[in-house]
């Protein structure tokens, strides 16, 4: 291998809502997600709720809300 063309690498921990979740190689130290396994519902059988009308709303204010009117095919 060539010395000094690699990123560092990290025992890099992965946080769900502030608890520790697992522990990977990456080349950043600490990752925090939103989703992971243990709390999907697919792995889970549970419904959680994921904020995702902060994105329709951030959505609705870039384009003004009528972003499709003007398209017709």
């Amino acid at each position: 291998m060539k010395e000094k063309i690699h990123p560092k690498y990290y025992n890099c921990k992965v946080f769900h809502n502030g608890e520790l979740v697992m522990t990977t190689g990456a080349t950043v130290p600490e990752l925090h997600v939103e989703v992971w396994s243990g709390s999907h519902p697919f792995f889970t059988g549970k419904q959680t709720f994921v904020d995702s009308a902060g994105r329709v709303e951030k959505f609705t204010r870039k384009f003004g809300g009528n972003y499709f009117a003007g398209k017709k095919k």
